[in-house]
Parts: structure tokens; sequence; C-alpha cells
């Protein structure tokens, strides 16, 4: 196991009717007035956005309408809401949504305190010194972003999907109420799944240094998130199953996993953050088609852990066996796993392998992901 420091001090509460509290978490911390957003209608008409603001009333906590959010959140709509932000004079920021609503948030309270154009946080032309209190209810398990410091954002323009990460983006508080989540749609369930078990699997197969126990511990996630996938399937309104598959969800990225970790990358997600920002697929489902790509390409790099993947979640005895059935299981659950899937064919390759060694760079793995790699991957996927 390497040094490491590990530091994550946003409060989590869970479990049901958790929301109705979200107003005494603000004023506890002496929030006044937030910023809150949220993307569709959806949550006026299913009664949370009513719970919410009776919440806040009753704390005398005021707020600012910011929806409109969308799936891959778009920096053109963080930049909306730092103007609308700025002009409220808002305390805080509050998202009630999926992680796109939450990293958005992340964005806009990083963005409001800093004078220049937000998208320079993201490309590094500047740092994330301070940022306004952010606060959330989850209504979708699959980012981890209620539990981390990360956020990732699309620049429309540039085609560029791009992260940017601070101490100062932790959640104060995130709300995870598992009953919330019963009415995502079964898709995005699936897709959750893919994007949680990508998570787990970045710095599994490629870190130089890779404790038992957290190999250990990811292969606990990736059987929870499976075996609760396979259950809410059957019976969405499983809130036990709900709530493994969320606080599982929360494990996968909350820095736990890979305290002690190091020499990993994530070139699944950079390979995907290429797919969804020139084609705007859902996250999830593009993970899930290129995962077993990827692997097929990397398996060669870490024998041995390959064969671990497979003994320890499929029960088999080599890496290709335990690659054919993670393939297996995301076309069982209804995944793709092909980028025909996606609407994406060999004439959109070109653009695909320049997004992507865009971000190689970006990554700082572009030594590792030529040109010539990304193309083996990429085909291996049609």
């Amino acid at each position: 196991m390497d040094n490491f420091l590990f530091y994550n001090p946003t409060k989590v509460d869970f479990g049901t009717n958790k929301e109705q509290l979200i107003g005494q978490h603000l004023a506890e911390a002496g929030i006044k007035k937030v910023l809150l957003c949220y993307g569709s209608e959806r949550i006026k008409h299913d009664g949370l956005f009513a719970v919410v603001v009776k919440s806040l009333d009753s704390h005398q906590v005021q707020f600012v309408e910011c929806g409109g959010i969308v799936s891959n959140p778009v920096i053109s709509k963080v930049r909306q809401a730092i103007a609308l932000a700025r002009a409220e004079n808002v305390d805080a920021i509050l998202s009630v949504g999926g992680g796109s609503v939450l990293d958005s948030a992340k964005a806009i309270a990083a963005g409001v305190p800093y004078q220049g154009d937000v998208w320079d946080l993201f490309i590094g032309k500047a740092q994330i010194d301070t940022a306004l209190p952010v606060f959330d209810i989850l209504t979708l398990a699959a980012t981890g972003s209620e539990m981390n410091s990360g956020a990732v954002v699309t620049n429309e323009d540039t085609k560029e999907k791009f992260a940017i990460g601070s101490v100062q983006l932790f959640p104060r508080v995130s709300i995870v109420n598992p009953a919330l989540m019963q009415t995502v749609s079964r898709n995005y369930l699936v897709y959750s799944a893919a994007d949680i078990i990508a998570h787990c699997i970045e710095g599994y197969f490629t870190a130089s240094v890779q404790p038992r126990f957290h190999s250990r511990m990811v292969e606990a996630i990736i059987n929870t998130v499976m075996e609760t996938t396979e259950a809410l399937l059957k019976d969405p309104t499983d809130y036990h199953a709900r709530s493994e598959f969320a606080w599982a969800s929360t494990q996968a990225l909350n820095g736990l996993i890979y305290a002690g970790t190091s020499g990993f990358s994530y070139p699944n997600h950079m390979i995907e953050h290429a797919l969804s920002a020139l084609f705007n697929v859902p996250h999830g489902a593009g993970l899930s088609v290129v995962m077993p790509a990827w692997m097929k390409w990397y398996q060669q790099h870490n024998a041995a852990q390959f064969e671990r993947f497979a003994k320890h979640i499929f029960g088999k005895s080599t890496a290709e066996e335990g690659i054919a059935a993670l393939e297996k299981w995301f076309d069982s659950i209804g995944t793709p796993t092909r980028l025909s899937q996606l609407g994406i064919h060999q004439s959109d390759l070109p653009a695909v392998i320049e997004n992507v060694l865009g971000n190689a760079r970006y990554f700082g793995i572009a030594e590792t992901y030529t040109p010539d790699v990304v193309q083996t991957i990429l085909q291996s996927a049609l």
C-alpha cells in the first residue's frame, strides 16, 4: 500500500424522508439564500420540489430557481447560472437531481467567486481557491458526485468534456433517499450500473500499486451493483436493493477505493468523454461500450488482475472469459456494448479518435494512448 492522505468532509444523510431536513441542514450552516438547481420539471410533478420548498420556508431559507440542467451538463448553462447566482447574491448552491445537476452545481459554486470565465478552471488556466458551499438531494445514483470533490461538464463550442476538482467542492451535506430513485427509468438504471462499475475498474486494472484490500472492496462494490441491478429490474420498488445500489455508487468514487492505490489512470472515462461530447450519448451507455473493448486491448498489461476479476466477479478462470462475461452481462441488462447501438459508425471514428487524443493529453496518458491504440480499441467496439 502506498502512502496517502484521505480527506472527505461530506456529511451524508441517508434514508427515507431525509429530503425534509434540507432546510435544517442549510440553516445550521448559516445559509440564508440558495440557488436551487434541478433538471426537468419532473421534481415539481412528483412533489419533491414542494417538499424542498416547504423545508426551506420553515427554516427561513430563501431560494432562486435554476432549472433545465440537462444530462451531460453544458458550460453555457453553468455560465447562465453563475450570472443568476451573482445577481441574486446567493449564499450557497442546492442541487436537487442526479449527477449532472450536482456537477453543474459544483461548477457554478466555483465560478461565482472567480472573476474570469468559469471554463478557465476546467482547462487549467486558473485554480479554484474558493467556492460557494454546495448541498444536494440526490435523485439518481451513478456518478458518486454526492461525496467527492469533482465535476465534469461539456463545452458545446469546443466539444471538450473536461473536469474540475478541489477540496472546496465537496458537498457540505448530501441527502440520499433511495425512495426518491424508484422512478429512475430502466435505461438509466442500467446506464448507472455501468458507470459505477467503470469507476471501480479504472484503478483496479491500471494501478501500479493496488492493495489486495482495495481489490476486495472493488469486487464487493461490483458484485453488489450487479446483484441489486438485477433485483431492481425485476422490482423497481425494492427499497433495500435500491439502498445498497445507491450506497455502492457512493463508495465507488468517494476516494476510499483509491486510498493507498497509486499509478492509475482513467482511460475508459477518457475515451467515453469523447463519445458523449460529440454525440451526446448517456455517459453510462458510452462506458458500457468502451469497457469491454478497452479490456480486450489492455488485459495483456495486467494479466493477473484480469484473471482475479474473472474469478471473483464471474467465477471464471481466464481473463478472456471474465471480459466476455462482463460484456454478456451488459447485454443481458440492456445497456449497449457496441458503438453502432449508439448511432456511431466507422465513418465517425476519425472525429472520435481526434477528440480522444485531446482527452489523452488532458488526462496525461497520451504516450500510452496513441492514435493506433485508440483506433484498435474503438474498432473493437464497432
